[in-house]
Formats: C-alpha cells, sequence, structure tokens
C-alpha cells in the first residue's frame, strides 16, 4: 500500500509578507482577468444555457462537426460528440436561440445520414427570462453559502484575523477558478456553480484544521503547523487526484459537464493548498507572534 509523505516545510527562511505575496499576486491576477472578461463580454465568466437560455439538439449524422456547424444560419454555441453504445455519429448541438422548428428544418435539409440527418431528440428549449432568474438564484446560492461560512468562521474563533485569514482564503479559492473559466472558456452552468459551493466546503475544511492546530492544541507553532499540514494536504492532494481522474476520464468519454466539474475542482483544490498554508498561515504567524498582546 502507497504512502504518502507530506514534506516538512521550514517558514522560519521565510517572511510573513514573501508567505503572503504569491496568493496575493495570484488573486490579483485572477481579478484582473475576471474585469477585463467582463468589460469585453459583459460577463465574468460565459454564462451556458441554464443562465442564458437558448436549445439544444441531439442530431444522428456522417457530416462532420465542421459541416454541422455550417448548416445552421445561427452559429451554435457548442458541438459535442456522443460517446456510448448505440449513439454512434450523435452530437449534441446547442444554440442560444429558442426556435427548435426552424433549426429541426435546417438540420434535416443540410445534414446528411443516408440522405437525410436524423434529429434524435429535441431538448426542451430555456428562454431567456427563466435563465436570468436561474442564474440570480444560483448566484444568491453561493453567497449566501459564502455570508453562512463567515458567520459560523467569526463563531467559532471569535476573533478577527483568524476569521478573516479563512474567509480571505475561501474567497481566493473560489476567485482563481473563475478565472481559470474564463480563460478556459468553461461556461458558468448549474454544474460548475455547484463545484463552487463544493470549493467553499473544501476551503473551509482545510483552513479551520489549520487554525484549531495553531490556536488550540499543545505545541509550539511550527510543530502544530506540520501536525495540520499532515493530515490536510493528504486530503486535498487526495481529492485533487480523485478530481483529475474524473475530469480526464468523464472528457475521453465525451461527458463535458462531469469533466468541467473536475477540472474546475482540480484548479480550486490546488489554489487550496496555496492559500491555505502560505496566505492563511502568513496571518496565522502574525497574530501569534505580533498581533497579540499580553
Amino acid at each position: 500500500m502507497g504512502y504518502f509523505d507530506v514534506p516538512e516545510i521550514d517558514y522560519t527562511r521565510y517572511s510573513d509578507r514573501q508567505l503572503a505575496a504569491v496568493p496575493l499576486a495570484v488573486l490579483a491576477v485572477a481579478l484582473l482577468v475576471l474585469t477585463g472578461s467582463f468589460l469585453a463580454t459583459g460577463a465574468p465568466v460565459q454564462p451556458g444555457m441554464d443562465f442564458a437560455g437558448g436549445s439544444e439538439l441531439t442530431i444522428q449524422t456522417t457530416s462532420s462537426q465542421e459541416e454541422i456547424a455550417n448548416a445552421f444560419d445561427e452559429e451554435p454555441e457548442s458541438i459535442q460528440a456522443v460517446s456510448g453504445p448505440d449513439t454512434e455519429n450523435q452530437y449534441i448541438v446547442q444554440f442560444t436561440t429558442t426556435d427548435l422548428s426552424t433549426l429541426t428544418e435546417q438540420a434535416e435539409a443540410n445534414l446528411e445520414q443516408d440522405g437525410d440527418a436524423d434529429v434524435v431528440q429535441l431538448e426542451s428549449t430555456v428562454s431567456e427570462s427563466f435563465g436570468d432568474q436561474t442564474q440570480r438564484t444560483a448566484l444568491l446560492g453561493i453567497a449566501v453559502a459564502f455570508l453562512g461560512m463567515s458567520a459560523i468562521t467569526f463563531l467559532l474563533f471569535r476573533t478577527f484575523v483568524p476569521s478573516i485569514a479563512i474567509v480571505v482564503s475561501a474567497l481566493s479559492d473560489i476567485v482563481i477558478p473563475l478565472a481559470f473559466m474564463a480563460v478556459a472558456g468553461i461556461s458558468l452552468s448549474l454544474g460548475t456553480v455547484a463545484a463552487l459551493l463544493m470549493l467553499i466546503g473544501y476551503s473551509v475544511d482545510s483552513d479551520i484544521l489549520l487554525n484549531n492546530h495553531i490556536l488550540r492544541r499543545s505545541g509550539d507553532f511550527y510543530e502544530s503547523t506540520n501536525r495540520a499540514m499532515g493530515t490536510g494536504v493528504t486530503m486535498t492532494v487526495t481529492s485533487m487526484v480523485a478530481m483529475l481522474v474524473m475530469g480526464v476520464t468523464a472528457w475521453l468519454f465525451g461527458v463535458e459537464l462531469l469533466a468541467s466539474i473536475g477540472i474546475i475542482l482540480f484548479v480550486g483544490l490546488a489554489a487550496d493548498l496555496m492559500n491555505t498554508y502560505m496566505l492563511n498561515l502568513s496571518l496565522l504567524r502574525w497574530y501569534k507572534f505580533h498581533g497579540v498582546r499580553s
């Protein structure tokens, strides 16, 4: 059975500013990316069909993806090959329009499958107004979850610096994956919102573990830090490997949503490692040695 050995880091070699500089710089870059995306497109992250509205067709055709894209008057938002039994030459095509009848006519007229294209399935459309309402509800859910996490953190520690360290780390754990989504072209959907909600839980778990070991258990600062890292890093790296395997496997089988969720969680957990054991730790060390007065 394999054993994952977490190396002990000599934190005395680095000042608090040096430890905090890297995660804060990454956070600043992420905020710049989201700001640039908002100025260019009107949204920090491109909304998917769940939020923007649109239609989805499942088409069986021998035509190539380029030919599928050219078969419609409106350019498809995405074209995804379907993998699995009894799904040969099937594609899921998404549009921003909700005119299914016109899309079906264009598919049957311009695509080939033994002479005619076969529209295997018509997905129910999502209107723009319903998508906007869904988006507001999803974003409200993230805000409520984050505020609830912040309130519980302050109730647990009842001290400003350790509590704000957890909140800032958790915020960065959300912002960095959002910036990655904007760069990688991953749309914001109900599935990716669920991944962001999961990241809040992962972040709080590792940060509270570190804070508890340092503030409430016996041993000096660095001994407590190494004990917390032994458990926290092992859990996070294990989760990262699991999410990476899930994402790659889903991508190979053409399950786009699961692939997106897996890669978002992988990026978020990597950010959590950096934020917990650099940003959060630097604030805790300042609090322990400089911020507390007897």
